[in-house]
């Protein structure tokens, strides 16, 4: 059975090499001399920072794994092999809903590389999975499952977000 891909940009992956690198390399020995601290306290059973320093550890080493995982099954996307109008991965899209004056702006990102708050929208979310493949001047339904909401957006201009 084939494994799971992960789709990002190149930028993307560049974040998960860095932010593996300083957890691997900068987090996990803390957390290491913390538990070397909060075992010399003594009794374990009843120590808070050690139980603390333990799940933090944790929290750790899925991360490690999760990121680990997202690398070597990581497809870099080439935002250069797409026509230039159209919504990729890698590229920013502006779009207006139909009937408002006000533009949204969204660049398109794998999964991990997903934030929101700050515009950038998973390729697999509702916005993401909706606009991929569409070009600009295009009208594009959106269905938002969790509210049952659709909206129409006019895609207004596309922008590859990296360059190479």
């Amino acid at each position: 059975m084939p494994e799971k891909t992960y789709e990002m940009t190149a930028e993307g992956k560049k974040q998960l090499e860095e932010e593996l690198q300083t957890l691997k390399f900068v987090k996990r020995p803390q957390i290491v001399e913390r538990l070397k601290i909060a075992r010399s306290y003594g009794d374990l059973s009843e120590n808070s920072e050690y139980d603390a320093a333990k799940d933090e550890q944790m929290r750790l080493e899925e991360r490690i794994n999760a990121i680990s995982e997202q690398l070597k099954y990581a497809v870099i996307v080439d935002t250069a092999a797409v026509d230039p109008d159209e919504v990729s991965i890698g590229k920013t899209v502006t779009v207006t809903e139909v009937g408002e004056d006000e533009p949204e702006t969204y660049e398109i990102v794998g999964s991990s590389q997903s934030d929101p708050f700050h515009g950038k929208v998973s390729n697999e979310s509702p916005i993401g999975k909706a606009l991929l493949g569409h070009k600009k001047g295009e009208t594009v339904k959106i269905n938002v499952d969790s509210a049952n909401v659709s909206y129409d957006v006019v895609i207004n201009d596309v922008k590859t977000t990296e360059t190479d």
